[in-house]
């Protein structure tokens, strides 16, 4: 079975979409040494679960990004962040049975993504 890897993200403003990841979700962006701009995306510690990635300036011969869904923990601590950072909310949360409560919001560049709290032992 393959499993997804690495992500990327176009940014019609790359220094912007920095900002509101950062701010929202903690994550670490370092400018990649080669040929072209871009960012390498780091979402968590290397010992946790999940998937890092890229950040580039939107090429417009290609789409914007594939929906991701990012896990947290506190979907509505997320969604407060999420608009702080100047985000929108575009699919309020709803609980999908027996896995978790996702919702799915536009980020600075107007990137659909979604997040997902999953369901704890016992919920």
């Amino acid at each position: 079975m393959s499993r997804v890897i690495h992500f990327e993200l176009p940014a019609q403003n790359p220094e912007r979409a920095i900002a509101f990841y950062s701010q929202a979700f903690g994550w670490k962006f370092h400018k990649w040494d080669g040929p072209m701009d871009y960012w390498l995306v780091q979402t968590g510690e290397k010992e946790a679960e999940g998937i890092n990635g890229g950040l580039m300036a939107h090429d417009p011969q290609f789409p914007m990004a594939p929906i991701n869904v990012i896990d947290i923990t506190d979907i509505d601590e997320a969604i407060e962040k999420i608009k702080a950072a100047g985000g929108t909310i575009t699919m309020e949360k709803h609980q999908i049975p027996g896995v978790g409560w996702l919702a799915y919001f536009s980020d600075t560049e107007g990137i659909i993504s979604g997040i997902m709290q999953p369901i704890k032992g016992g919920e």
